[in-house]
């Protein structure tokens, strides 16, 4: 919500689908801290492991089924003009690669999105499509 209102919108309402990706026993670690005790771990090939009960983890499919049902409430809006989502890190990759149609392991094709950078995504005669991604 703070970064919403950052950008400028007013008015954002919160959607639980859009939440970022629950890392479970991994949350609040970067990627080399867990390499220290799994050397060649890959978020996107070997996903997360299980955490307490506010963070029990999620599967890479979990976090694309929550994405595909806000990708359906947001659709219809599209009708009336374009529509803002926020969001940050992994879930912007899966929301992209699953608003073009592919399986959510597609996500580790695109960069990571940078802080304070800006994507668009559109459809040309009904095929969807990156315009622009990390934009400063």
């Amino acid at each position: 919500m703070r970064t919403a209102e950052l950008a400028g919108l007013t008015g954002a309402k919160p959607d639980p689908d859009l939440l970022e990706w629950d890392y479970g026993g991994y949350e609040g670690l970067t990627a080399e801290e867990i390499r220290e005790s799994r050397p060649g771990w890959d978020l996107w090939r070997d996903g997360v492991i299980p955490g307490d009960a506010d963070h029990p983890g999620e599967l890479l499919q979990q976090m694309a089924a929550r994405i595909d049902a806000a990708l359906d409430r947001i659709r219809p809006l599209l009708s009336n003009g374009d529509v803002a989502v926020v969001a940050h890190g992994h879930l912007a990759r899966v929301l992209t690669v699953r608003w073009l149609g592919l399986d959510a392991s597609a996500s580790r094709l695109l960069g990571h999105p940078h802080p304070g950078t800006l994507s668009f995504l559109a459809a040309e005669d009904g095929q969807p499509f990156i315009s622009a991604w990390n934009v400063p």
